[in-house]
């Protein structure tokens, strides 16, 4: 709710120019619970981010957003509640196999194969491709220089001796190359200067712009999150406690006083 009382709330749902029927949105969680053994993380989750658009979901450290993530990609199951991805019931599926569906993860951290070239990280996101597909992922790795022309440069370098700005763009090309129409970016701007931070979100910009990909963003940085999104959430202890259009997020005195010490 806002402070007047009304909702924030949009149901996050894309509509038919022509019709204008909602349509169904390409990921869906509906009351979602999920934990570690028995400690209890998420509480009845319920979010969605519809074809080619950016949802930002926002909260202080701890608050669950990495955990959720989680949830999505099949790394941790759902206790109970809904999950779907492009219509399809993602619940119990193993996490390759909602890869291969077009749901890619960048983890927090970056997680890239320090020994390894930025080239061989790139191709082992493609990992999921069938045998006889060396052209299209030869095809993939151009498309993802082209989108972000400093891995070029570094194509033959050590992963792990790039910069924290270069191995963040490293592990989105690595997602890019999974051919997503969903990208999950886990605290894009963790530990790295503000001016390089600048030169992902123009990359994540252009990439939003000409491929048409969705994202859902993870930030603990709430202004950088909500600039850029259609709508976002707002997790606090495994809840969403409030939700909208970014900009209206963003100029919530609730948000502001809690998240920019306003």
């Amino acid at each position: 709710m806002n402070e007047a009382g009304s909702p924030l709330v949009t149901n996050g749902a894309n509509h038919s120019r022509a019709t204008g029927v909602p349509a169904a949105p390409l990921l869906l969680m509906q009351e979602v619970h999920a934990g570690y053994g028995e400690t209890q993380v998420l509480w009845d989750i319920s979010l969605s981010v519809g074809r080619g658009e950016v949802v930002a979901l926002v909260g202080a450290n701890g608050a669950g957003k990495s955990t959720l993530l989680n949830v999505l990609s099949g790394l941790l199951p759902a206790w109970s509640g809904t999950l779907e991805f492009d219509g399809r019931n993602i619940k119990r599926m193993v996490a390759d196999r909602i890869v291969k569906l077009g749901l890619a993860h960048v983890p927090q951290g970056r997680r890239l194969f320090a020994a390894l070239s930025v080239e061989e990280n790139l191709k082992l996101g493609a990992y999921t491709r069938r045998a006889g597909s060396t052209k299209a992922i030869v095809e993939d790795l151009e498309r993802a220089y082209a989108l972000l022309p400093k891995l070029r440069e570094r194509r033959k370098q050590f992963a792990g001796s790039l910069s924290g700005g270069e191995q963040q763009m490293c592990a989105i090309a690595r997602g890019l190359m999974t051919r997503p129409s969903l990208l999950l970016v886990d605290e894009l701007s963790l530990g790295l200067a503000p001016n390089i931070v600048d030169d992902i979100l123009h990359a994540v910009d252009r990439i939003h712009r000409e491929e048409g990909l969705s994202f859902l963003l993870v930030e603990q940085d709430v202004q950088i999150a909500l600039e850029r999104a259609n709508r976002g959430y707002v997790l606090e202890n495994g809840r969403v406690v409030l939700e909208g259009p970014g900009a209206e997020l963003l100029s919530s005195e609730k948000v502001r006083a809690a998240y920019l010490g306003e």
